[in-house]
């Protein structure tokens, strides 16, 4: 466990108190999976009680499962180094599969489903056997910012940082198509059994501009939080040290030796070289110096100054 600290509230602080004693980065990547809270609001009435939960898997003890892992992580590096991962859904979706082979209850993992007309029709991310049942979850791993004012209760203003998706198309997506693939006809020589559920499971965070977070209908009150702030305002961004985070280190609060953060001099050189040639948002932790060890605080978005304009010149006439 780290040394005592006055961290602010919020998830970072829960997960420093309960997963301190973590050092091998996965293992860390795999506790957030499973100890996060959902993006998604299992109880909201939107979702109509499809939202799957973790507490169906069989680990009796998943602290003692973890540290153990955490002290011989060779059979996780072996399964994550089988192929190369350069997307960070691809690396969630690996994380959760080890664990579910682990729980002895994955069917099946990234299942293709083809048609001879329609060419691809979907893909199973995960076919588990629960309870004697065949049951279907589709997994996602998200990033949203919330990119107009006022617009906290529309999940079409949540966009990805890239501005490729919003999390409205992406449940929509999910609701409304993936979790049907198990009624499409080419679906059937890919299940043993009829699938008897098909469930949502979704992590992620949301960002937010200062003053301006809410609670988006359907999404959890406890959801992971993070700020976003244009170029133009990194020196409001306040802290110890600092760090940018490499796209598959996105997923767990931060945890670095103190000589690899920055001070804010260093962060904002190092955001300056990055938009010189780049515009895609970067992922900063705001760290806290505990001991030996620098410890996410808070993090965010730093975004070029034009991507609020891009967001809406890209989105605002495809919302509903």
């Amino acid at each position: 466990m780290p040394p005592a600290h006055n961290f602010p509230p919020g998830f970072q602080s829960q997960f420093h108190q309960r997963w301190g004693g973590l050092s091998d980065r996965h293992v860390r990547a795999l506790a957030w999976l499973l100890c996060a809270p959902d993006l998604l609001d299992a109880a909201a009435p939107q979702w109509q009680g499809r939202i799957a939960a973790l507490s169906a898997l069989p680990l009796p003890d998943l602290d003692a499962w973890l540290h153990d892992l955490d002290r011989h992580p060779a059979a996780l590096h072996r399964h994550l180094a089988a192929q190369p991962i350069v997307r960070l859904g691809r690396y969630a979706e690996k994380l959760m599969a080890f664990c579910l082979a682990q729980c002895g209850v994955l069917v099946a993992h990234g299942v293709q489903v083809r048609s001879r007309d329609d060419g691809t029709v979907g893909e199973f991310d995960f076919l588990l056997k629960l309870h004697e049942r065949l049951v279907h979850w589709e997994f996602a791993t998200k990033f949203y910012l919330l990119a107009a004012s006022g617009h906290g209760n529309d999940a079409d203003y949540f966009i990805g940082p890239n501005l490729a998706d919003t999390l409205g198309a992406k449940t929509r997506k999910i609701f409304e198509r993936q979790l049907k693939l198990s009624a499409h006809p080419s679906a059937q020589v890919h299940l043993p059994e009829p699938v008897s559920a098909a469930q949502a499971l979704v992590k992620g965070w949301l960002f937010y501009r200062e003053g301006e977070d809410g609670q988006l209908p359907g999404t959890s009150p406890m959801h992971c939080r993070g700020f976003w702030r244009p170029m133009s305002e990194i020196d409001m961004v306040t802290g110890e040290r600092y760090a940018v985070l490499p796209r598959l280190d996105w997923l767990a609060p931060a945890r670095l030796p103190i000589a690899q953060a920055l001070d804010r001099h260093s962060l904002r050189d190092a955001l300056a070289a990055h938009f010189a040639g780049e515009r895609m948002p970067v992922l900063i932790a705001v760290l806290d110096v505990a001991g030996e060890a620098a410890l996410e605080a808070d993090r965010g978005f730093i975004v070029p100054d034009d991507w609020r304009a891009r967001a809406d010149a890209q989105h605002g006439s495809t919302r509903p």
